[in-house]
């Protein structure tokens, strides 16, 4: 198969890369370098079934030579909690655009990535893919990314109805592993690792009990997988998650890796943060999935633990430290 990854310099594009190439795949893949590294495409750069271009998914001349059976879109901008809500706004809805307009003009298959964060502050847990989705107020430009997903989702289910564009996507939730992007980009457990290893105190947001749900990337890879080769995918919503224990508070999440890093007896140093000094910003508590439509109707079955994935996660960023 043939097939186009947007963002493939990034954590979980160069670990799927890595895997369809073994799978005997073509791929070609896309990235602009803003938030990926060429490090993570090193070991598959001379592989002769692979393909580099840099570039702007948010220019479609990009696309413009590429031919593919199916694009997995995983480019995006995240929450703005460091940047612009603007940019996120614009810069997803510009890349999808163009990806979907390539894929009907081509009949090509789009597998979207999108996120768990489109649950926003529904209470009820697990989520499954027909849960409500519940948005906190549009002056929190928090909720700008989620929003921006939610769109990408509407806009590519009103393409498969308009024009018969064959879809299938993804809700990720908290995916990590080698390859993770080091800095708040990557999400909290890349920077506890870097904190714990300089042994300085680790910051939290709030009061740390909000909760979340790990992913290990070589289980996120896999779900995709099923995702490309199970013609049971198509045009359907899947939550990617992980084994049902993991879900855990991000001050418990702290402490495991600082204790893993630094020893069981060792005391963790954690430092508190007000949400004040993010400006208007609003958070969600608990984000739990539930994957039973994932694995009953893919076959699919995550195979790690947090703890033993966060154990292979510090080892490869120890080169980093």
């Amino acid at each position: 198969m043939k097939i186009l990854i947007t963002g493939v310099a990034g954590f979980v594009g160069s670990n799927l890369a890595k895997s369809l190439l073994q799978r005997g795949h073509n791929v070609t893949g896309i990235d602009n370098l803003n938030y990926g590294f060429l490090r993570n495409i090193d070991a598959i750069k001379e592989d002769k079934n692979f393909q580099f271009f840099m570039g702007d998914i948010a220019n479609p001349l990009i696309l413009k030579d590429v031919k593919a059976d199916i694009i997995i879109h995983l480019a995006s901008q995240k929450i703005p909690r460091y940047t612009n809500a603007l940019r996120t706004l614009e810069e997803n809805y510009l890349m999808l655009r163009n990806v979907v307009h390539k894929c009907i003009m081509d009949k090509s298959k789009i597998l979207f990535a999108s996120t768990s964060d489109v649950y926003g502050k529904n209470p009820n847990v697990p989520f499954s893919e027909n849960s409500d989705l519940v948005m906190g107020p549009t002056t929190v430009k928090r909720w700008a990314y989620a929003l921006s997903k939610m769109y990408g989702e509407q806009y590519i289910i009103a393409n498969h109805e308009e024009y018969g564009l064959n879809y299938t996507i993804t809700r990720f939730f908290g995916s990590y592993g080698p390859n993770q992007n080091l800095t708040w980009w990557g999400g909290p457990q890349s920077v506890f690792i870097e904190k714990a290893f300089k042994k300085e105190a680790i910051d939290i947001h709030g009061d740390g009990l909000q909760t979340r749900t790990f992913t290990y990337v070589e289980d996120t890879v896999n779900a995709l997988i099923a995702c490309i080769e199970n013609e049971n995918s198509n045009n359907e919503i899947f939550n990617t998650g992980p084994k049902d224990n993991a879900e855990i508070t991000i001050k418990d999440l702290a402490i495991l890796i600082w204790k893993l890093v630094n020893g069981k007896d060792s005391e963790p140093k954690l430092n508190f943060i007000p949400y004040s000094t993010f400006g208007n910003y609003e958070d969600v508590m608990r984000r739990v999935p539930d994957i039973t439509k994932l694995c009953s109707k893919l076959g699919f079955k995550p195979q790690w633990d947090l703890e033993q994935g966060l154990i292979e996660t510090i080892n490869w960023q120890k080169q980093f430290i």
